[in-house]
């Protein structure tokens, strides 16, 4: 079944990236091999090398490996190319769905006020209402195809009512400026830096319809290692210290983010200042937010086959 959709999956991986896979072996692993975006946690961790020291006692090394969503990140801890990912809440429930061989760790903070759907400011767009028989870009299987879904289903849209156009960020980014879309599903920075260069017509913001969480998300066949436990374990008290250390210094955020991404400096300022910064456990209630969603994606046919998140969670216990 993973093969049907595995195009979709890897959207916007790099083919070297794939090329690189190796199967995960049955013993500890010497290098932690970790897929991020260009934004949160992930990256100011990486910036203050907390994992590194985390991991350094163990003899154990990281490789950081960017993404531009998350599908290609769950296609990548499914074929072991990776070992941990960070995705919004959406990408795992395709890649499960589709078979792939992944567990949830740790949950993170919903994106908040930096996911969106916008519209361009020529386009007569004034709400959500108005995006019948509108062209939207969107990445499918992301954390913003849940905001379109959730959306259109609270302002009584049909989703087949909309024109909706499967796009990467960079390529939804060029379709959005060109005029070639009508409006996008997209959160931070790609959200950020849309606000700084367009300023578009806000339609909804992701709080006003959904609440959901973002994903550390682990390689099944790497988190059942029992020796790779404390690896998982270590990583996420850097996350954990990492987001103790953003929530104190929100001024220095962006610069971090900034540094490590790319991402011009003023859209990570517009980024940093509405980001949440946490990290918890799989509880009950995130695991229930999370198969509601993933109930609701089965309800519009947009995954093929129904999901128990809680069959894909991880525990120390279990690794």
């Amino acid at each position: 079944m993973l093969s049907l959709t595995r195009r979709d999956l890897i959207a916007g991986a790099s083919a070297a990236t794939l090329a690189s896979a190796l199967p995960v072996l049955a013993q500890g692993v010497g290098t932690l091999k970790i897929g991020y975006q260009k934004t949160n946690l992930p990256v100011i961790a990486r910036q203050r090398g907390l994992i590194e020291t985390a991991l350094q006692p163990l003899g154990v090394g990281v490789q950081w490996v960017e993404f531009s969503a998350g599908p290609p990140i769950v296609e990548s801890l499914n074929v072991g190319a990776i070992h941990l990912g960070w995705t919004g809440d959406a990408p795992p429930i395709f890649g499960q769905s589709a078979g792939a061989a992944i567990v949830y760790v740790a949950a993170l903070p919903p994106n908040g006020e930096g996911e969106a759907i916008i519209a361009r400011p020529d386009s007569g767009i004034a709400g959500v209402a108005d995006l019948a028989g509108r062209r939207v870009a969107v990445g499918r299987g992301t954390s913003a195809h849940n905001l379109l879904v959730a959306a259109l289903e609270a302002n009584g849209i049909a989703y087949a009512d909309v024109d909706v156009a499967f796009l990467a960020p960079a390529d939804a980014a060029a379709a959005f400026a060109g005029g070639d879309v009508d409006a996008w599903s997209i959160w931070d920075p790609f959200l950020a830096i849309a606000e700084w260069q367009h300023s578009p017509t806000v339609l909804i913001r992701a709080p006003e319809v959904i609440e959901v969480n973002t994903y550390l998300l682990a390689g099944r066949a790497f988190a059942e290692v029992p020796e790779n436990g404390e690896v998982i374990t270590r990583t996420t008290g850097a996350l954990a210290e990492a987001a103790a250390w953003a929530d104190a210094h929100r001024d220095e955020v962006a610069q971090a983010l900034h540094e490590v991404t790319g991402v011009p400096l003023e859209a990570q300022a517009i980024a940093a200042n509405r980001a949440g910064f946490g990290l918890s456990d799989m509880t009950p209630e995130i695991i229930a937010g999370q198969q509601a969603t993933a109930d609701r994606f089965f309800g519009l046919g947009l995954i093929p086959a129904e999901i128990a998140i809680a069959d894909a969670v991880w525990t120390p216990s279990a690794g």
